[in-house]
């Protein structure tokens, strides 16, 4: 258990994270271990998802407690980075126990980010289970690190003019021991705008090189050319995380809280949830204390929005 407050998911007792990455092809992927279980959850908005295994999450299905969660670039092709989870967790006798084996329950989630890099190499089982194998509790790596290497933010001219962005954590601890954590991979189509001051911190750069504006507001644009086709609509882009709790949560409270955790998306990506992103909350609860699940869902859209923030602001240019 940590004792230190790390500002991170990894305050939750007994959650791990680990990257894995290609520094060259700019691209990686992250899992968020929790050996001994944790009931799950999700909410998916946006018109261009890749997940996997989120159905199983819904109140209305059997399974209730998962044991990793992974976040990876590679679009579609970076899901297969979950089969190398599944292979850690097998190994180390985790899973359901289904008579005939142990079945780890691994839901997974995916970033566009073939525009940057080699779109040839991709998150895949090897990479996934170095992630396991990287695995700790220590507060985990921000910035271009795992899920978050080939992360970028204003996708609306193109690549070139975007942002690099990465990947973030935050936690908040509050009353009688109740904390909640946040890990996000920052990959929007739009802008990250800092909720307190309104100001565009990371999007679409400005073309004019002779404006006084470092970039341009991608929503305002949006809305002067609907009928130009003048800004770039392929290609997909997200945000991605996980939010977590050791607070005791049914599996219909956990998924309460991952949809009020998009809040936090609303609040600092401008647009957000558009046709062109995927965006997907993962939520855990640990069981170890008596909360409310209104609070814990209010708490957890401020954390994840600070994890969005952190996830821009920890990336490191050269």
């Amino acid at each position: 258990m940590n004792n230190n407050f790390q500002n991170a998911i990894t305050d939750i007792p007994g959650i791990k994270v680990g990257h894995a990455q290609d520094d060259v092809a700019l691209t990686g992927c992250t899992v968020i271990l929790v050996e001994h279980g944790a009931v799950g959850g999700v909410d998916q908005r946006g018109g261009a998802p890749g997940t996997r295994e989120t159905d199983l999450l819904s109140p209305m299905h059997l399974v209730t407690e998962i044991h990793a969660i992974l976040l990876a670039g590679g679009s579609a092709f970076g899901l297969d980075a979950a089969a190398g989870v599944m292979r850690y967790l097998e190994e180390h006798n985790i899973g359901i126990d289904t008579g005939d084996a142990r079945v780890p329950i691994v839901p997974a989630a995916v970033i566009y980010d073939l525009g940057l890099g080699n779109p040839k190499i991709r998150p895949d089982a090897q990479m996934g289970n170095q992630a396991c194998l990287n695995a700790s509790s220590d507060r985990p790596a921000e910035g271009c690190f795992g899920a978050g290497t080939g992360a970028a933010a204003g996708k609306l001219l193109g690549i070139q003019h975007a942002t690099k962005t990465g990947i973030g954590t935050a936690s908040i601890h509050f009353g009688d021991g109740v904390m909640v954590g946040a890990l996000v991979v920052v990959n929007p189509y739009g802008d990250v705008v800092d909720p307190n001051s309104g100001e565009i911190i990371a999007g679409t750069g400005n073309p004019d090189e002779n404006s006084s504006h470092k970039f341009i507001d991608s929503l305002e644009f949006m809305k002067s050319s609907m009928n130009k086709n003048s800004f770039n609509v392929t290609g997909s882009n997200t945000i991605i995380g996980v939010v977590a709790t050791n607070a005791k949560l049914t599996k219909e409270e956990v998924n309460k809280v991952a949809q009020m955790a998009q809040d936090g998306i609303a609040r600092t990506i401008r647009p957000s949830h558009t046709m062109f992103d995927g965006d997907t909350i993962f939520a855990l609860a640990t069981g170890e204390k008596a909360a409310d699940v209104s609070v814990i869902g209010a708490v957890a859209a401020d954390v994840f929005a600070q994890a969005i923030l952190n996830g821009v602001k920890m990336v490191k240019t050269t």
